[in-house]
């Protein structure tokens, strides 16, 4: 399943005031846990001037980890409405968002928002925030190679290129050139491909699977 992240090298960052309190939500493409908690523990550093560091992530193509932390805000006004913010938020296709950090820094102003107010400052500084990120789609890829002779090899890369196949490159050996493809992943990636590639050269394609990747376009 294909999902979205943030550009690499992205630090975006957001803030907003609300009743004097001024909050500075913080979004980090991050990979790991421990890379998540030391863009929190960055933040705590970088601004230890501030009352509260909420924050919340989520990582995997599949979501699966999801954690989130009210950071002294009363439970479930803060971390929890950053998560949602994150697992709501859509991108290029209406791709869900993954692997993505957010820490939102809050400086009191001294007038109180309560559970309500805290909640919706919360999922506003956040989502304003995704809003203006950039967001790259995310596709796993399987690639395959197919062997055929030298003097047909210049040829057949200008036919697959021309019928929008991913040719990802050529090898020429002495004997043989080997043609690297790319096709999007699935159960059927290796049959689907090699009937495409039988159908437009005009004989049967025999492929050997290579590996799979997740790219980034």
């Amino acid at each position: 399943m294909d999902y979205c992240v943030l550009a690499p090298g992205t630090r975006h960052e957001h803030r907003i005031e609300i009743r004097r309190s001024v909050f500075s939500t913080l979004l980090v493409r991050v990979e790991t846990e421990d890379q998540a908690r030391d863009v929190i523990a960055g933040q705590r550093r970088t601004h230890h001037d501030a009352r509260h560091h909420v924050s919340a992530f989520v990582l995997g193509a599949d979501r699966d980890v999801r954690r989130s932390s009210d950071d002294g805000e009363p439970s479930g006004t803060a971390g929890v409405p950053t998560l949602e913010a994150l697992l709501g938020h859509r991108g290029p296709g209406g791709t869900p968002l993954s692997d993505v950090v957010a820490v939102t820094t809050r400086w009191f102003g001294g007038i109180k928002l309560g559970a309500s107010g805290l909640l919706r400052a919360y999922t506003e500084s956040a989502s304003t925030a995704l809003a203006g990120a950039r967001l790259l789609r995310r596709t796993r890829r399987s690639r395959f190679t197919t062997e055929l002779p030298v003097a047909l090899a210049g040829r057949t890369e200008g036919a697959l290129r021309a019928a929008g196949i991913p040719v990802e490159g050529v090898t020429y050996h002495p004997d043989r050139a080997e043609i690297l493809l790319a096709a999007d992943s699935g159960p059927d990636a290796e049959e689907l491909l090699a009937r495409r590639l039988a159908g437009l050269l005009g004989r049967p394609v025999r492929l050997t699977a290579v590996d799979e990747l997740w790219l980034d376009r």
